[in-house]
């Protein structure tokens, strides 16, 4: 029986506020890829630099045990780098450019050859498919497809957890196995979520059908006693058997209702231990306020070096796509405005460290709640927040702003998203009545758009895709 290529024992770690990630956590990642997976917040990342060493655990221990690669000796480790970089389709790279040169699909492809070639035991990936363009995902997924070794993948890329041998969902500090990829744990706890929602309703009638039992025989006893109370008033009976009957009925009402009213408690909670099963996740809700955009006004133009151009006009709804380093960003961020009332959430989120999320958004409280920020967390500092909370931040401060922005331009949204807060976006998107720009290269999230327009951006230019 093969061993786990790495083991979390009694695993603890609490920030230094107090906060914990887990207590106590006591998993397995066994050899292969594994897609770790889980709401922002629940520790993903955390959880991976704890594995790695980067953190030192508040309690318990993390043994790796994983499986090495066989390599030759040192000197043919250029060979063996070129046959590496040609091997994921970097085959114009050569071994003296410096990384500063490279776009950034091929920074991560290098990075993900440096680390096949280092022959660790186990290697981590941090959603690395974040602003990948559609061919370096392709090489990525080739490359991964291909991995021989053990492989921990945090992401939120379907298609690259598709990959994967297993997967491990993070939820409230715990740490469970699915066989299978995200496909397989999707729908294994989608039929656990639908038997115990199964097992609520049926909880619930049993508690209903015992308040009802209990009810009948109240009424019954109430019946009794006052057949005994006319008894001893008309003097059907000595009174000292009267008094006994009275007695006998008291001991005997008291005892049934101690008997209903432990069926009650026990149909409680049993209804509340399958209450516990179904899963009642915190997602972010987000009701767009409608900014009145006549459906032919022009709202902007782009306007590409090379003689490409289009208007933006009415609610339209656009997907700017190419490949990384093109200048999406760039001719994004240089468009001509007709209308002032323009929101941006731009790639890299420019958000003040010291400000805290209520003074960054504005006081609207009863909002952010939406956004999953309530009570004390809206006084939380911005620079404490995961990427996720951060992303959320920005968010709220885009989608609250007073007017609402007529135009949003989204610069690949869905990098720092759970997959349950992407649905809430897109959600949200659907609502929306302005125009929009979003640039992705996340196929899936464009498809749920409605795109009406499609623009390639490439060496010649701008033009319809």
């Amino acid at each position: 029986m093969q061993h786990p290529a790495v083991t979390l024992t009694a695993l603890t770690f609490r920030w230094p506020d107090g906060d914990t990630v887990c207590a106590d956590l006591d998993a397995a990642f066994g050899h292969g890829r594994t897609g770790l997976v889980g709401d922002n917040g629940a520790g993903k990342t955390t959880l991976l630099r704890l594995i790695a060493g980067d953190l030192t655990p508040t309690g318990g221990a993390v043994t790796a045990t994983g499986h090495y690669e066989t390599l030759g000796e040192d000197w043919d480790v250029e060979a063996r780098a070129r046959a590496a970089l040609d091997g994921v389709g970097l085959t114009g790279i050569g071994l003296d450019r410096t990384v500063a040169t490279l776009s950034g699909g091929e920074t991560v492809l290098t990075a993900l050859v440096g680390l096949r070639l280092a022959g660790d035991a186990v290697v981590l990936l941090d959603e690395p498919t974040n602003n990948l363009d559609a061919e370096s995902r392709r090489l990525l997924y080739d490359a991964i497809a291909g991995w021989r070794g053990v492989l921990i993948v945090v992401s939120h890329d379907t298609t690259l957890l598709e990959l994967m041998d297993d997967t491990a969902e993070l939820r409230a500090g715990t740490l469970r196995m699915f066989g299978g990829p995200y496909s397989v744990y999707r729908e294994q706890l989608a039929a656990e979520q639908a038997a115990a929602e199964q097992a609520v309703r049926t909880a619930e009638q049993s508690l209903r059908v015992e308040k009802h039992q209990r009810v009948e025989a109240e009424t019954k006893l109430a019946r009794r006693m006052r057949k005994g109370r006319t008894d001893f008033e008309n003097k059907r009976a000595p009174k000292i058997i009267m008094n006994q009957r009275k007695t006998e009925a008291q001991v005997s009402a008291g005892r049934l209702r101690t008997e209903f009213d432990g069926k009650i408690a026990d149909a409680r909670e049993h209804l509340a231990r399958q209450t516990e099963r179904v899963r009642r996740d915190d997602r972010i809700r987000i009701d767009l306020p409608d900014p009145e955009v006549p459906a032919r006004r022009r709202l902007a133009e782009l306007t590409d070096p090379r003689g490409g151009r289009h208007i933006v006009a009415g609610p339209e709804r656009i997907a700017l796509t190419g490949r990384n380093g093109i200048g999406k960003t760039r001719l994004a961020n240089t468009l001509t405005a007709h209308t002032d009332r323009i929101g941006r959430l731009e790639q890299r989120l420019e958000l003040d460290d010291e400000l805290t999320v209520l003074e960054t958004v504005g006081d609207r409280r009863a909002e952010l709640a939406r956004f999953l920020f309530r009570g004390d967390a809206v006084g939380r500092r911005v620079g404490e927040l995961s990427g996720g909370e951060r992303f959320r931040v920005a968010l709220a401060r885009l989608l609250l702003a007073d007017p609402p922005p007529q135009l949003l331009i989204l610069d690949e949204p869905t990098n720092n998203l759970d997959l349950g807060s992407v649905d809430a976006l897109v959600g949200a998107l659907e609502c929306y009545r302005g125009a929009l720009l979003v640039i992705s290269h996340d196929a899936d999230f464009l498809s749920r758009l409605g795109i009406d327009t499609w623009l390639l951006l490439d060496e010649g230019g701008l033009r319809r895709g």
